[in-house]
């Protein structure tokens, strides 16, 4: 039997609705609005779900679009990182690339939230001496460098 990590989320809104899935194996958790408001082109709003989340230590939450929103209305979804120590309310930035006014409405799907492993390391600063004393094949060579 495989355990599997949990997830848990609190109401912070009596409208907010709690995450699923579309599917029983998509990667994401629906996140949905409580809140109308609507994005004029080539802008951006926050959007409120009503929920805030545990996420497990060791993981971190991030905000996805949903492939239906960006392709049918040029709806991005922009900033997001949840960490695991973050108690507030979750917000979505939707980001309007449309001509035309995109209307979020209370309940619509408006992102996923997806949950992935990550290493906590701690930064350490050398001299660049040291530093350069490490040489890999790439350097530092940058944007495109590795082909088109």
């Amino acid at each position: 039997m495989e355990i599997k990590p949990s997830i848990i989320f609190t109401k912070r809104d009596p409208e907010a609705i709690c995450p699923k899935r579309g599917t029983p194996y998509a990667a994401g958790l629906d996140l949905s609005s409580i809140e109308e408001r609507t994005i004029a082109p080539r802008s951006q709003e926050m959007i409120s779900t009503g929920l805030s989340v545990m996420i497990p230590h060791g993981y971190y939450g991030r905000v996805a679009p949903r492939s239906g929103l960006s392709v049918k209305h040029g709806i991005e979804t922009m900033a997001g990182v949840v960490d695991s120590d973050y108690r507030g309310t979750l917000f979505v930035i939707l980001r309007n690339h449309s001509d035309d006014p995109f209307v979020v409405h209370k309940g619509d799907r408006i992102a996923q939230l997806i949950c992935e492993q990550c290493l906590v390391v701690e930064p350490t600063l050398i001299s660049s001496d040291e530093f350069d004393k490490v040489p890999t094949e790439r350097g530092e060579k940058g944007f495109g460098s590795t082909g088109v």
